[in-house]
């Protein structure tokens, strides 16, 4: 009886927590509604109402595919199959558990790996260096799969999503893989919205200052539309080029956060490919969808081509720092000195 209580009570609670996650979308939705209205129907500005109308198309677009694109999830090739699943649950030992992940991975296309674990010493010169390095396989229990490379589990959607950037309250939705460019193009239109009209609103703001506007209604409009454009305006700039700064690293925000643990070590531009290969990563290859929110992001979220790869194939394409550092260690070492022994645990 107590646990049906509790069940129940679980599941209300739930309910409650999905009805008021909508809340501020609920508030964005209202605020541009009523912004809409006093534009067209209260100020009525003629002049400016074509590109007006093109800019809230865009606007009301970009946001609609934020909200209702669904995160996507890693495939079933990174689920544990039922065998695996009771072999991993009924395994006591954790060194065996992780070993039995190492060998799954091994099938997958997976390069990252947690943050600390195996180990490795150099000597040299009398100097000794130690670094840990995890060689544990990223699991999500609570999805029982071998997470691919850049996803994460959000405990607000209770999966795991490929490419996940983070939980945004604004559009009640995961932003990852298959709807980060529509929330770029959403913070972008939404700046130029805001600035669109505050810049059309202003030489009206200034009749309201001179006392020239007669209308109670209209300055009322007036006042309060410059006033959410300016303000809103503000906030979308910081965060539009925040992401944009992102975007030109090809890192996630968990990313900036977090830096990455490849199977090498720790690498915060693992997967920096350069400036335009970068945008390429998240609009695609053809230039004429950049600005139109249309699903053009290259690959399928589970892989994705990382910056050692791409150095290996071409060492020119290696970071000035890594050179800088090479030199800095070579002209420490007399002449005829053996390299560095790394012994890295496999």
């Amino acid at each position: 009886m107590r646990r049906g209580w509790k069940m129940a009570l679980s599941g209300g609670l739930r309910c409650c927590r999905q009805v008021l996650s909508w809340v501020p979308v609920l508030v964005i939705v209202l605020v541009v509604l009523w912004s809409y209205y006093a534009y067209v129907f209260e100020l009525c500005l003629v002049i400016y109402l074509i590109f007006y109308h093109a800019i809230f198309v865009f606007f009301a677009w970009t946001y609609w595919k934020s909200i209702f694109t669904l995160p996507q999830q890693p495939n079933q090739k990174f689920h544990l199959s039922y065998t695996d699943k009771e072999r991993y649950e009924n395994e006591e030992r954790p060194e065996v558990q992780k070993q039995m992940l190492f060998d799954m991975a091994k099938k997958l296309p997976v390069y990252t790996r947690t943050g600390s674990g195996g180990q490795f010493i150099q000597n040299h010169l009398g100097r000794e260096f130690s670094k840990k390095l995890r060689k544990t396989v990223r699991f999500c229990d609570r999805c029982h799969l071998i997470k691919p490379d850049r996803c994460h589990h959000c405990s607000v959607c209770a999966m795991c999503v490929l490419k996940m950037d983070h939980h945004c309250p604004w559009v009640n939705n995961c932003i990852g893989f298959s709807n980060y460019k529509f929330f770029l193009q959403f913070l972008a239109y939404s700046v130029l919205y805001c600035l669109y009209i505050a810049t059309t609103v202003f030489s009206y703001f200034i009749k309201y200052w001179r006392g020239e506007l007669p209308s109670v209604r209209s300055k009322f409009h007036v006042l309060f539309l410059l006033f959410v454009a300016c303000m809103f305006f503000v906030s979308l700039v910081i965060l539009f080029g925040y992401h944009c700064w992102l975007v030109s690293r090809n890192k996630t925000t968990l990313e900036a956060f977090c830096t990455p643990v490849f199977t090498s070590g720790p690498e915060k531009n693992g997967f920096n490919l350069g400036f335009i290969k970068n945008i390429q990563q998240v609009f695609g290859d053809n230039k004429k969808f950049w600005l139109i929110p249309i699903g053009s992001s290259p690959g399928d979220g589970h892989s994705f081509p990382m910056r050692s790869m791409n150095e290996s194939q071409n060492p020119l394409l290696a970071n000035e720092e890594l050179w800088e550092d090479n030199e800095d260690d070579n002209q420490d070492y007399p002449e005829g000195s053996s390299s560095l022994a790394l012994e890295t645990e496999t």
